[in-house]
């Protein structure tokens, strides 16, 4: 359950999903303020993916995507000159409904959006999983690694890894955390692929701010 209010981290490359582990190099100062409140507390961040044309007020408050995710920091390493190392978990996903502008940071007046899989959506998304291990490993394939899916990673842990993991674009990457569910995601990350992933096209490396 989240909070009605959390910090919220804004980044231009970053969209974070739930059950997903995220590292994070903290240096800027409001960050690191916005970190150092968050270890003091509940440990909650809000990461959310600013919008095109952020760069002319980076350094204010510029536009960001409604839709985003919570993450609570499961690790974290202080460096001697305030610089933080962090590793966040994804935990839901959130409506950011208004702005707190009370702090250096920002922080969000948000509505929490659950994912909890109807007992009806189950069997189809076990179908869906199928699906894409088939779709990725026909691209891996290509390239004569051997694919690995471990079969005792749930269905919505292993779509939501995909689709942070995968190297897409940012806004297809917003797109899939904006679904309407696992199920839906995991359609659209199909779709995604069968569209795009000719062979793996990478991985993402952890960002810094």
């Amino acid at each position: 359950m989240l909070p009605p209010s959390i910090p919220l981290f804004p980044l231009p490359n970053v969209v974070l999903f739930p059950n997903v582990f995220l590292p994070l190099h903290i240096f800027e100062p409001r960050y690191r303020e916005m970190v150092a409140d968050a270890l003091r507390g509940d440990r909650i961040i809000g990461m959310v993916l600013l919008r095109p044309g952020y760069e002319a007020d980076y350094q204010g408050r510029p536009p960001m995507y409604d839709v985003g995710c919570a993450g609570v920091i499961t690790h974290s390493q202080t460096l001697p000159d305030g610089r933080y190392d962090i590793v966040l978990r994804g935990i839901e996903k959130f409506r950011i409904a208004s702005e707190d502008r009370s702090r250096a940071y920002r922080i969000g007046q948000i509505e929490a959006i659950a994912e909890a899989i109807p007992v009806e959506e189950a069997q189809p998304l076990r179908r869906q999983r199928q699906r894409l291990e088939a779709v990725l490993a026909a691209a891996i394939e290509r390239v004569r690694a051997e694919p690995r899916f471990p079969p005792s990673v749930p269905d919505e842990d292993l779509v939501n890894a995909l689709a942070q993991y995968l190297e897409l674009e940012i806004v297809e990457r917003q797109a899939l955390l904006e679904c309407h569910g696992v199920l839906a995601r995991c359609r659209a990350l199909i779709d995604l692929l069968e569209m795009n992933l000719h062979t793996p096209r990478g991985w993402n490396n952890a960002p810094a701010h």
